[in-house]
């Protein structure tokens, strides 16, 4: 017989105590919510086919979904018919698109998220300041080719540390940074950090220009992410701040973290050996996706999940104005 060393006994992963975590706040931020209820709203309004720059948030499921009620998503306006409704994403535009949609006559409905116009007009002001602007973002995004599009003569592109040494200016007293509304808090500021050292006059942007959701979601995410087994976010591929939320996780000290589009994409190795899950969803993910997630995790045996809340979150936006006076409209006729 062995002999008890007075140690405690060791828990196979199925013995030891199952936790899951779920990150609050967490999912639809005030400007997607305005952005795909825009888009409804229009549908309800005008009837089918409604056009739609680009997808109106970066998420598979809603693009779907808005596709199935006649949203039709189009990449330029060259494919939208001449006079037709056409709504503009909450990514934003340049001026340039703007245009073309005059030129093309076509109904334009701009649900452009108003802390993305927020850094279009700092754009649009340190140009007409004679500033160099360095816009701290990722190439191709639909959000930087908008602001970029504000004030291109004036602008460059920085993605990260590694292009700072890249960075060439008229005047380096004149220099401001701005920054996609959708990164790392951290990872921007390294890239501040880089730019200051060779700019040491940079001047910081008036306000954030990382929106307050992002910011929340990042935080909300370190706080679940230290010491549990995974971390599971979800949100799609093109989704910039929820590929981030992945990212912050495993530096916040996750054992491991996934991004998925939904409960169908959880791979079952994930979950071997694993005690505590923590889950999160980016910005543009509906709450029923989340919830897919959490059912899935209670079918194989782990509890109910406990919210852990860092912010609360009471912000909403007006509907685009082109939209609330035709809505109003309707509503006037019907009386």
């Amino acid at each position: 017989m062995s002999a008890d060393l007075g140690l405690p006994p060791v828990l196979t992963p199925d013995q030891a105590e199952k936790a899951v975590r779920l990150a609050a706040p967490r999912g639809y931020c005030a400007g997607v919510d305005r952005a795909v209820i825009t888009v409804e709203k229009a549908l309800d309004l005008y009837g089918a086919p409604v056009y739609v720059r680009k997808e109106i948030v970066h998420n598979k499921h809603v693009v779907g979904d808005l596709a199935a009620r006649g949203a039709i998503f189009v990449n330029e306006l060259d494919e939208v018919p001449a006079g037709a409704t056409v709504v503009f994403s909450a990514h934003g535009v340049s001026p340039a698109v703007h245009a073309e949609a005059e030129e093309r006559n076509l109904k334009t409905i701009d649900a452009t998220c108003p802390l993305v116009t927020k850094v279009h007009l700092e754009a649009v002001r340190f140009a007409k300041e004679d500033f160099d602007i360095l816009l701290i973002g990722h190439a191709g995004h639909e959000e930087v080719e908008g602001t970029m599009g504000e004030a291109p003569d004036h602008t460059q592109l920085v993605e990260g540390p590694w292009d700072v040494d890249k960075v060439v200016v008229r005047d380096p007293k004149r220099v401001v940074w701005l920054s996609q509304t959708t990164l790392s808090v951290d990872e921007t500021m390294a890239t501040v950090k880089a730019l200051r050292e060779r700019f040491p006059e940079l001047l910081d942007p008036p306000s954030d220009d990382i929106c307050y959701a992002t910011q929340n979601r990042q935080l909300a995410v370190k706080e679940i992410s230290p010491g549990t087994d995974l971390v599971i976010v979800v949100g799609s591929a093109n989704s910039s701040n929820s590929v981030r939320l992945a990212e912050v996780a495993l530096e916040a000290g996750a054992h491991a973290a996934y991004r998925i589009d939904d409960a169908s994409e959880i791979d079952e190795a994930w979950l071997t050996g694993v005690s505590t899950v923590s889950v999160t969803s980016g910005a543009s993910v509906p709450e029923e996706l989340v919830q897919g997630v959490i059912s899935f995790l209670k079918e194989r045996g782990y509890p109910d999940a406990t919210q852990v809340h860092t912010a609360e979150e009471s912000l909403i936006f007006a509907l685009p104005p082109e939209l609330r006076k035709d809505l109003k409209a309707a509503e006037q006729a019907t009386r």
